[in-house]
């Protein structure tokens, strides 16, 4: 019998949206091991957060609220989350795939010995513990099935691979587990958080996705297609190769690289289609395409095509769609 921890993200109070997938992961894993799901959501000054994750339907909540996790660092969150993980006796340890728990799970995983598993899209449960799990590879192109060894087997869901676990009225117990930090050993301290603000919906939670890529030729492109986005009150993404041209902050990135995102309407503008993109943005319910290459690989994939020079063609749709508002 196993038990499941999700160790969840958390801002402003709440659970980051994204992080509900592994919860209902995790939750489903719990039933078929007949095992405990606990969330475990860590910080200071904590009582805000742990009534939002209490109302998620899993058995408990682990809280570690301690002063010491004011400020994130990987290496504070890595030893709070051993000491949690050790106190429920978990066989598999749950995120969803994000920056947040690429540099943390690794960390946990060494600490514990523990095998891991990354970009998980579905998990397989016998005998009372997770026993298979099924991983995307090669940016995408492939899907490989995978037993992963160890007392305890730590993993990362995509977030777009599961639902998301719904609010529920009853809370969850909650267990507060107190863990022993010595600040004056940490190699790192949190100084100053940037964080780039907008007006805008967050790329994991938006129901529409304006993206850009290359084809838009500098930051003047982005602001074209910034218009259409926040006409549609839709995000704006965009490729590696324009984040990496330092036209947009790097957390608009859609890819293999950046954030994984699912739409129910994903327009790409200027956006070649390289495998590494559309690993980010495959599953989104409706693609629509915007590039004046007719032979660009993104029109494979695109439920609706225009042939069109992108700076030409999205003033014309902005004004069509004002029309029709």
């Amino acid at each position: 019998m196993g038990n499941v921890i999700i160790i969840c993200e958390h801002k402003n109070g709440e659970l980051v949206k994204q992080g509900l997938s592994a919860v209902k992961a995790g939750i489903d894993v719990a039933k078929g091991t007949g095992g405990k799901s606990c969330i475990l959501v860590m910080g200071s000054g904590m009582d805000s957060v742990k009534e939002s994750a209490s109302h998620y339907g899993t058995d408990m909540v682990l809280l570690v609220d301690d002063p010491a996790l004011a400020g994130y660092t990987a290496e504070a969150y890595t030893i709070a989350a051993h000491e949690a993980i050790k106190s429920m006796q978990a066989s598999l340890v749950l995120s969803t795939t994000s920056a947040f728990s690429k540099e943390l799970l690794p960390r946990l995983a060494v600490r514990l010995k523990a095998g891991m598993v990354s970009d998980v899209l579905s998990i397989s449960t016998d005998g009372g513990k997770a026993s298979g799990f099924s991983r995307a590879m090669w940016a995408g192109s492939m899907v490989s099935d995978v037993s992963v060894d160890g007392e305890v087997i730590i993993a990362t869901v995509r977030g777009t691979a599961f639902e998301h676990a719904p609010r529920v009225d009853t809370a969850s117990e909650v267990k507060q587990v107190s863990v022993t930090i010595n600040t004056q050993a940490l190699r790192a301290k949190q100084l100053e958080v940037l964080e780039h603000k907008s007006t805008r919906p967050q790329l994991a939670d938006a129901g529409i996705i304006v993206s850009g890529g290359r084809g838009l030729k500098g930051p003047d492109g982005f602001k074209i297609i910034e218009k259409l986005a926040d006409l549609l009150g839709a995000a704006v993404g965009a490729s590696r190769a324009a984040v990496d041209a330092g036209w947009v902050p790097n957390d608009l990135q859609v890819g293999q690289t950046g954030k994984i995102v699912a739409p129910g309407l994903y327009i790409a503008v200027g956006i070649s289609g390289a495998i590494q993109h559309v690993a980010g943005m495959k599953d989104s319910k409706t693609i629509v395409a915007i590039n004046k290459d007719p032979d660009a690989p993104i029109f494979q994939i695109a439920d609706y095509g225009l042939v069109a020079d992108f700076a030409k063609a999205v003033p014309e749709l902005v004004e069509e769609i004002k029309k029709v508002k």
